[in-house]
C-alpha cells in the first residue's frame, strides 16, 4: 500500500505510484486498454504514424474520441472517478459496465464484445496482447483480475496533469507535432515533433517500426514502469540518435542518460519529481533540455521551429 510519508508531499497534481504499490492492477488495467485500442484500431482510418489507434486522457479517465461506425460514431471512455467503462453512439444509444476488483480480462473482454452488439456495432479483433509481458488471449485470461479503484484514480490524476504539461510544452513547437496521446502496447502518454525529414526505414524494421520511424523524430513521454524499468518515468529520445547525445546537460540535475535498446534515452524519476518545489516547471525544463540536447545535434533549425510569442507578432 502506499504510505501516509509517500502521500505528504506539497503537489497534489502530482500523487505518489511507486510501480510496486499497484503493478497487478496496473498491469490488469493495461490489458483493458489494450482490448479498448484494437478496436479502435479496427475501425479507425489510417493516419500517419500510428495516430489513429491511441486513446486520450480525459476530464473523468481515459477515452477513444469518435470512432466511425456505418453512418455514425461512437466512443468508449474509462471513468476513474465513478469507475465505469461507458459506450456511447451519436445516435444516443448507451451501455455501461461497472469497473471493479475481481473483473478479469476475460470478462471485460466479453462484456465489451457484447455492449457493442448491443449498440448495433459488429467488430472482431485480434483479440490477445500486442508486445507485453502476458501472452494470454483475452477471452482466456482469468489471471489479470486486479482493479483498486483508489490506484486507478490516482494513476489518472497524474496522467490528467502530465497531459496539460506535455500539451504546454507542445505549444513551443512550430513544426508537425503529434497529439498528446496514449499509446495502449507499452502504457506510454506521449508527444513527438519531427524535423520534417525523411530517413532510411530498416528493411527488417516491423510495419509499426516502419510508419513509426520513417522521419525524423524527437519523443517525449511518460509511463508508469515496466519490467525494465521499475519506476515511473518521464522521457525523451531522438531517433536517429546523434553521436555524443549522451554527453549533452540535462535539467534538473536528478535526470539523466540511460541505455534504452542501445541509444540513449534522457530519464526522469517521476518520484523524484514530485517532490521538487515546482514541478510542473521542471518537468517542462527537462523536456526543452532533452528537446535541445537532440535538435541541436541533428541539425534542426531550432529558432525556426520555436514558436513566438503573440506579443511578439
Amino acid at each position: 500500500m502506499i504510505t501516509e510519508e509517500a502521500n505528504t508531499v506539497k503537489n497534489p497534481d502530482f500523487p505518489a505510484m511507486p510501480l510496486q504499490d499497484w503493478e497487478a492492477t496496473k498491469d490488469t488495467l493495461h490489458l483493458y486498454f489494450q482490448v479498448i485500442g484494437k478496436i479502435r484500431l479496427t475501425l479507425m482510418p489510417r493516419r500517419n504514424h500510428w495516430w489513429n489507434v491511441t486513446l486520450y486522457v480525459t476530464s473523468r479517465g481515459i477515452g477513444t474520441g469518435p470512432i466511425p461506425y456505418k453512418h455514425y460514431t461512437f466512443e468508449i471512455d474509462f471513468d476513474f472517478i465513478d469507475h465505469q467503462l461507458q459506450l456511447r453512439t451519436s445516435t444516443g444509444l448507451s451501455e455501461d459496465i461497472t469497473l471493479q476488483n475481481g473483473l478479469s480480462v476475460s470478462q471485460f473482454y466479453t462484456s465489451v464484445m457484447k455492449a457493442l452488439l448491443v449498440l448495433g456495432i459488429n467488430v472482431e479483433i485480434l483479440a490477445r496482447p500486442y508486445d507485453n509481458k502476458s501472452t494470454i488471449p483475452f477471452a482466456e485470461d482469468h489471471e489479470h483480475a486486479t482493479y483498486n479503484p483508489e490506484q486507478v484514480n490516482r494513476y489518472w490524476r497524474a496522467m490528467v496533469t502530465i497531459d496539460q504539461v506535455l500539451k504546454e510544452f507542445s505549444g513551443r513547437f512550430y513544426g508537425k507535432t503529434c497529439p498528446v496521446h496514449l499509446y495502449w502496447h507499452h502504457l506510454d502518454l506521449t508527444l513527438t515533433r519531427f524535423s520534417g525529414k525523411s530517413v532510411p526505414v530498416p528493411v527488417n524494421g516491423s510495419t509499426v517500426e516502419k510508419d513509426a520511424y520513417s522521419h525524423e523524430v524527437i519523443s517525449f513521454g511518460f509511463w508508469p514502469g515496466d519490467d525494465k524499468v521499475p519506476f515511473p518515468a518521464f522521457y525523451s529520445y531522438t531517433f536517429p540518435s546523434p553521436d555524443g547525445i549522451e554527453l549533452e546537460s540535462l535539467q534538473p540535475k536528478q535526470a539523466q542518460w540511460a541505455n534504452s535498446n542501445g541509444s540513449p534515452m534522457a530519464l526522469l524519476n517521476y518520484e523524484e519529481l514530485r517532490k521538487m518545489d515546482n514541478p510542473r516547471e521542471e518537468l517542462l525544463n527537462f523536456l526543452e533540455s532533452a528537446y535541445i540536447a537532440g535538435a541541436q545535434l541533428a541539425g534542426w533549425p531550432v529558432q525556426e521551429l520555436r514558436t513566438i510569442p503573440l506579443e511578439e507578432l
